[in-house]
């Protein structure tokens, strides 16, 4: 039987304090999130990261001194393994703390695999993350002279296991509601600058897609709204931010269930930004109820989905694919990855 190594990728973060500082500069040195001339980049990517990693270390100190991304995204690529079954081994590879690329690269290389299978951790694709992740790993790939054939998962904004997953836990989180009142859901997402998108990357209008797809599968008349998160800098970024959108909700009176709707793990972003920081400013803008919905992590309909990803993949048996077996972004979306407009 064919030997398939699949690799799972993602953000990374920092595991313990010292590490923020590099985790940083490793982030503003990838030229898909700092897109200045490479020397100009290195000393930018130097000053910001020390900035950044003053105001960062309280925030990892909430969760222990480091964040829990690697040991959940290691238990996701468990029970997948255990899924996908004897003759397929699951990596983990990050793009800016361990495990990086040429460490994987070097354990896929151990394993010899037939075909090598890049599932993202992004469910919605952008250049900034999906993007930046499969040029980073051709990269170590080439240079550890690792030449299996690769069979790339771009991106599954409705793919129906992760849906489904999506769907039962804000059902769960629905009856906490209690007698309050009907509740507003905020699908939070992790923004993005406004001109990467006039760019033609397809992220938001992909996680548009994700949110149509959650709220037709919940059914009857929701009250929901996509928001965004985590801006940081002088750019204008998209939006509405998720503080307003808690700030309105405040103004209204109702109560909220926010859905971390772009994560698959729980990270700081969840766990400070949404559980502590937001859930403060829902209090003070007099939110009624605030209820957090976990990240889908190893929901069992999410990780079925991973693994009809990983066969849908290894059929199609092309260099890229989606989840939907062709392109799904419209034209204008032109940093799309997936050229095909039909299925073959």
């Amino acid at each position: 039987m064919a030997r398939t190594a699949v690799v799972l990728l993602n953000l990374g973060a920092p595991d313990k304090p010292s590490s923020i500082r590099p985790f940083l500069k490793n982030m503003f040195s990838d030229p898909a999130i700092l897109s200045v001339p490479a020397p100009a980049r290195w000393l930018l990517a130097r000053l910001i990261s020390g900035l950044r990693a003053r105001k960062a270390v309280p925030i990892y100190e909430q969760l222990g001194g480091g964040s829990p991304l690697l040991p959940n995204t290691e238990a996701q690529a468990a029970s997948l393994e255990r899924m996908l079954g004897a003759d397929s081994r699951v990596f983990v590879s990050m793009r800016y703390w361990h495990p990086m690329s040429a460490a994987c690269v070097a354990e896929v290389k151990r394993y010899a695999p037939d075909r090598i299978v890049l599932l993202p951790l992004y469910p919605q694709f952008s250049g900034t993350t999906t993007g930046s992740s499969f040029a980073d790993w051709r990269r170590a790939a080439a240079r550890a002279g690792l030449s299996t054939p690769i069979h790339a998962v771009c991106c599954y904004p409705r793919q129906n296991g992760w849906i489904g997953a999506i769907a039962d836990l804000i059902r769960a989180a629905l009856a906490q509601v209690g007698p309050v009142g009907k509740p507003r859901i905020l699908f939070s997402a992790h923004g993005l600058p406004k001109k990467v998108i006039a760019g033609g990357d397809p992220y938001q209008w992909q996680v548009e897609r994700t949110v149509e797809a959650v709220v037709a599968v919940l059914g009857g008349d929701v009250d929901w709204s996509i928001c965004y998160q985590s801006r940081v800098g002088p750019l204008e970024w998209i939006g509405p931010s998720t503080e307003d959108e808690i700030d309105r909700a405040g103004r209204d009176g109702v109560p909220i269930l926010v859905v971390p709707i772009a994560f698959v793990s729980e990270h700081s972003e969840t766990l400070v930004e949404l559980d502590v920081e937001y859930r403060h400013r829902a209090e003070r803008a007099g939110v009624p109820v605030y209820i957090r919905v976990p990240a889908v992590a190893t929901h069992a309909s999410f990780i079925a989905g991973l693994a009809d990803l990983v066969r849908a993949a290894v059929t199609a048996n092309r260099p890229l694919i989606s989840a939907e077996n062709a392109r799904i972004c419209p034209a204008d979306r032109a940093k799309c990855p997936c050229l095909e407009t039909k299925t073959p």
